[in-house]
């Protein structure tokens, strides 16, 4: 049997049940299977000290222990009673046996609500792995600890330490589903214990081992990518989030996604693991789905490294497009026009007709410049002569549209206004004629190279992305959370070929 199948069979059996928490149990069993410590979040009676009786019947013959804390909890009732007789020989000495000192598995209600003497004791518990027994240290043999309240630790209360060793936090919610919540009011209590089937269970020596082997497993080139988008993030939303991920918690859960490709029968992480990190980087409730936000986005961006600098070869792509434009093809619209003192005019020669009248038929010829100037302007303005100088017998103004009003002005006479529109030899996007032919192949052989690029990349993606569904199943992501990653591949296959056809319309300019 395949760690995969044995881990999801085992999932399955911890969560008979447990309606809507399968996600939680499977999340929580993953972290007490790397050594990592969980903090369930939610209101009472979500049955969180339920989940973790069932997390330790994952594993053959635990010690475990449980607490509800209060601020009234004394260290004798979490850590063992002082042993009289020692006092007695000038020895202070807690009798830990069936307490959290000797515990493989623990959980503690309420965590938040015990007094700071218990809190600090636990960090270094939890942290070095050892209990301070009067003048001995004991080694703890605790491989997870899981934690539950329905508050987060306020700011400033020194609790910021602790709150940081729970690698992965859990949202425990009323069930939803109203068909859920019917099969809940006809079933009878949900046992806490529960008989695993031996060849499920996990042995102590294959946790150790396990432990070891999962390390051996790295961290793919994508999610390296997904970590570095969401850190960015962060970084960049930290004044509206308030969320900082300490170093010591991106190891940890860099740990947490190792071991679920290891679990998932796989020598390197991928994308499924890396959605992961929406249980370990949210600090409150207000951030956590924000924080969801963010990892799923960072997921669904990153797709499967190229191995090539695709911002790059946009970059070129675009840059050859703007060299075909500017070579090959006509940027403006290129009109009729001559030059008179370094400036561009329009030749415009007539006749202005009388409008009726005692001078009717009497015509009045003009050889005059329009400014091209004030081809986008709708002022009005005199025309020159071939000299340059200004004719103020006639005034021009264009409509914005490219034709020219033109009116003579007289006192006696009535004359028709003239319309004239500048000739345009080449309209914009016009290709242009006699261009260099080695330009030409040059410019068409640059862009195939980009195209051959890009079709590499694009077999490349699609090769991989054939048996993307499978390697993404894992029995710690719920496969409509998968979907994420896949639409992300999707996209980036859907963006290749653009690119492609892109390459494509370019060399086609070209030819």
């Amino acid at each position: 049997m395949g760690l995969q199948k044995r881990i999801g069979d085992l999932v399955a059996s911890v969560s008979a049940g447990m309606f809507e928490r399968e996600e939680i149990i499977a999340v929580s069993l993953l972290g007490a299977l790397c050594g990592q410590n969980t903090f369930l979040y939610g209101p009472p009676g979500t049955a969180k000290s339920l989940i973790s009786r069932r997390i330790a019947c994952a594993f053959e013959q635990p010690t475990y222990f449980e607490y509800l804390m209060n601020r009234f909890s004394t260290p004798e009732e979490v850590f063992g009673p002082v042993s009289i007789k020692a006092l007695k020989e000038d020895h202070y000495i807690r009798k830990t046996d069936n307490y959290l000192p000797k515990a493989e598995f623990a959980f503690l209600d309420e965590i938040w609500k015990s007094s700071p003497a218990i809190l600090n004791t636990l960090l270094t518990l939890i942290n070095e792995h050892v209990f301070r027994n009067g003048e001995a240290i004991e080694k703890a043999p605790l491989k997870a600890l899981i934690a539950a309240s329905n508050e987060t630790p306020d700011a400033n209360q020194g609790l910021e330490a602790l709150y940081d060793r729970f690698i992965v936090r859990l949202m425990v919610g009323p069930i939803r589903e109203a068909q859920h919540f019917d099969q809940l009011l006809n079933s009878k209590p949900t046992e806490a214990k529960i008989d695993i089937p031996s060849p499920l269970q996990v042995k102590s020596s294959e946790w150790t081992e396990w432990m070891a082997q999962s390390h051996q497993v790295k961290l793919s080139a994508e999610t390296l990518t997904i970590i570095h988008l969401i850190r960015e993030q962060l970084e960049q939303q930290y004044e509206t989030l308030k969320v900082y991920v300490s170093d010591r918690r991106w190891q940890r859960a860099a740990m947490l996604m190792k071991a679920a490709a290891f679990f998932n029968d796989r020598k390197e992480t991928n994308h499924s693991d890396a959605l992961l990190l929406q249980h370990c980087l949210w600090t409150h409730e207000e951030n956590r789905q924000a924080v969801w936000d963010i990892v799923a986005e960072a997921v669904k961006a990153c797709g499967f490294d190229s191995g090539i600098d695709l911002a790059a070869l946009d970059k070129e792509k675009e840059a050859l497009d703007k060299e075909i434009h500017k070579e090959l093809f006509y940027s403006v619209d290129v009109y009729d026009s001559v030059r008179i003192e370094d400036k561009e005019f329009f030749r415009c020669t007539g006749k202005f007709k009388t409008d009726g009248g005692y001078y009717n038929n009497y015509e009045e010829p003009f050889d005059i410049y329009i400014s091209k100037e004030k081809l986008k302007s709708k002022d009005t303005f005199h025309p020159v002569d071939e000299r340059g100088n200004e004719n103020d017998e006639i005034e021009c103004s264009f409509d914005g549209q490219g034709t020219c009003q033109l009116d003579y002005i007289s006192r006696s006479i009535n004359y028709k206004t003239i319309n004239f529109t500048p000739k345009v030899l080449f309209h914009k996007g016009d290709k242009k004629k006699d261009i260099n032919s080695r330009l030409i192949a040059s410019l068409s052989e640059s862009v195939g190279e980009v195209r051959k690029q890009l079709n590499l990349t694009l077999k490349g993606v699609e090769r991989r992305a054939k048996n993307l569904e499978g390697s993404l199943r894992s029995p710690f992501v719920p496969p409509e959370k998968s979907t994420i990653a896949i639409s992300g591949i999707t996209s980036q296959v859907d963006g290749l070929q653009l690119r492609i056809k892109d390459c494509e319309r370019l060399e086609s300019l070209c030819s």
